[in-house]
């Protein structure tokens, strides 16, 4: 450019510095991370002092709920740090328990306390360090008492969270095997590897005699 020639004047306007301002507030606002200067300026209208915008909107947020901070060279806003026990609030995490969980609970709390080996014995099938893990995380069960028998092995009990979780004062509030069944939440066929044995009594009729195993729930 000619040094006599003088420097070409933008199409458009800079907003007024009040408008500057709104717009800075409307992309603080959607941010999540700091947004450095250079980075507004590349947002806003060609010719606005993101500087002098700056300043007066973290001016006006001063004694507010929220203030505009420069954090890591970049600006977000944050909240006031004399409110911040506000936001300090339990939130309840919703997670499904996988059926292995399930199974695995429910066989701690009807025969607690009870080993990771009988666990396995009555499921039968291996039962996984990470499924122990989520009822241990979840509070639901805790370390019993070690077997005394060969390695002395850690037993499983259910907990006072696990009770109160599900309204329930003890153990002996458990719902019976009938009660399951009535709601629907067990299974009217026998446990697998289960061997039913039927003969006839007296009368010609015949009766099951593993009538008695719903006892293991008792």
């Amino acid at each position: 450019m000619n040094n006599n020639q003088l420097p070409i004047e933008s199409l458009f306007e800079a907003p007024e510095i009040g408008e500057q301002e709104r717009m800075l507030e409307a992309i603080l606002f959607a941010i999540i991370e700091p947004i450095s200067k250079q980075q507004l300026e590349g947002r806003m209208p060609h010719g606005c002092d993101v500087s002098e915008a700056l300043a007066n909107v973290k001016k006006r947020f001063e004694g507010r709920g929220v203030h505009l901070m420069h954090i890591g060279g970049g600006y977000a806003f944050r909240t006031a740090p004399d409110l911040g026990f506000l936001m300090q609030k339990e939130s309840v995490e919703t997670r499904k328990l996988s059926r292995a969980a399930i199974e695995t609970l429910s066989i701690i709390a009807y025969h607690q306390p009870v080993s990771r080996a009988e666990i396995e014995e009555i499921r039968g099938v291996s039962v996984s360090s990470g499924t122990i893990d989520i009822l241990l995380e979840l509070e639901w069960i805790k370390l019993g008492r070690r077997r005394m028998t060969p390695g002395r092995p850690v037993t499983f009990i259910v907990t006072q969270v696990f009770l109160d979780h599900f309204g329930m004062e003890s153990s002996k509030d458990l719902p019976g095997v009938k009660e399951l069944r009535d709601a629907g939440l067990l299974d009217n066929r026998p446990p697998p590897g289960t061997i039913l044995s039927v003969v006839s009594d007296e009368t010609g009729e015949e009766v099951d005699n593993n009538q008695d195993q719903d006892d293991m729930f008792d």
